[in-house]
């Protein structure tokens, strides 16, 4: 081969490179864009060490967050843990890459009944990761009474120690359902009912916190509320007096997944990536940090083997292992669409607002 042919061919090649998002296998960056205290630094160290890529990890609070910015272009992360109703969006926005199974080998260990999801039929744009609830919460050690129900919170005895999430779309499901409503009603006349009846429960309010919830729990600053499954366990691991309870309205289900963001500057990376967490030995790294729910059967086994005692806990406790019973109180978040979406935001807002 002469120099001038060898030299267009090196050229088409980094042509072809660039037009894939990235000379495959050769990034040593990758830009992770995820929820507060969920991904191990043991995790991404183990990885780093393990493929030479440096993981710099930008946390968010919410899923409007993340769409918010995703939406601005341009934002220079990778890879992102969106949950179920926001991988909708974010697929029908034309927001993420599809993702190639066949570079996520270990895809095998996710259980069967976490693939195929019906916000991504065939997983072509997202890998699961976690999934968890979001239900009530409560120190049983300073509420002498049985907390059956949302509608508890309302209580007088309760003025300043009911903790929420941060999150419009929990918060406001959740008061939908204590009105009777479909807790993703978008009918405004409902959403005002829902408006004045959180209102009502603001002087019950000690703190709004998605980040750690927990840490209030555990120091005696709230009582009861709403919290992440996740936050709840390691809640009660400290304090068992803390415990979970599934309230009779319902309460809400939520799969996290693994997605590589439009035009990923490191698209080699993510994938790099998305297959290593998927591996049992890191997998039990997030489930051992943040006990949530984990959908990747070889994880568990491994876990089952490694560590009874942790794995026996894990099936015992319902924030980690829902009973039937409790699986059939829970429902899905939906797309309520960006009219639905305005209308949320617009009376979460006011309420915090003061207004």
């Amino acid at each position: 081969m002469n120099k001038s042919v060898l030299v267009i061919f090196v050229v088409l090649l980094a042509v072809i490179a660039v037009a894939c998002g990235g000379d495959a296998g050769t990034s040593k960056e990758l830009n992770l864009f995820a929820w507060s205290e969920y991904v191990p630094q043991e995790l991404l160290d183990n990885f780093t060490k393990k493929t030479g890529i440096q993981v710099n990890y930008v946390e968010y609070g919410s899923n409007e967050e993340l769409i918010d910015v995703v939406r601005g272009g341009d934002s220079g992360y990778d890879l992102a843990i969106p949950s179920d109703y926001a991988v909708s969006i974010l697929i029908r926005e034309n927001l993420l890459e599809e993702i190639d199974l066949v570079e996520v080998p270990n895809f095998r260990n996710i259980g069967h009944e976490f693939k195929n999801p019906a916000f991504d039929p065939g997983n072509h744009y997202s890998i699961p990761y976690q999934w968890g609830t979001s239900c009530l919460v409560v120190d049983t050690g300073r509420v002498a009474r049985e907390i059956t129900s949302w509608a508890d919170l309302w209580a007088p005895e309760f003025a300043g120690k009911v903790v929420l999430l941060d999150d419009d779309r929990e918060v406001l499901s959740m008061v939908l359902s204590v009105l009777g409503y479909n807790p993703s009603s978008t009918v405004p006349a409902e959403l005002e009912a829902a408006k004045a009846k959180l209102q009502e429960l603001m002087p019950n309010v000690g703190l709004i916190d998605s980040d750690s919830p927990k840490t209030a729990l555990l120091a005696g600053q709230v009582w009861l509320g709403m919290t992440w499954s996740g936050e709840a366990t390691l809640a009660h691991n400290e304090n068992p007096a803390i415990q979970y309870v599934f309230p009779e309205e319902g309460c809400s289900v939520w799969f996290d997944n693994l997605v590589i963001l439009r035009n990923a500057p490191h698209q080699d990376a993510a994938l790099a990536f998305i297959n290593y967490v998927l591996s049992p030995e890191a997998s039990i790294l997030i489930t051992r940090e943040f006990p949530y729910s984990t959908p990747n059967t070889a994880a568990l086994d491994l876990l089952k083997k490694e560590d009874p005692e942790f794995y026996a806990n894990y099936l015992g406790f319902p924030a980690t292992n829902p009973s039937s019973n409790d699986m059939a109180r829970l429902r899905l978040m939906v797309d309520i669409g960006d009219a639905g979406d305005l209308l949320w935001n617009r009376v979460w807002t006011e309420v915090m607002g003061g207004e």
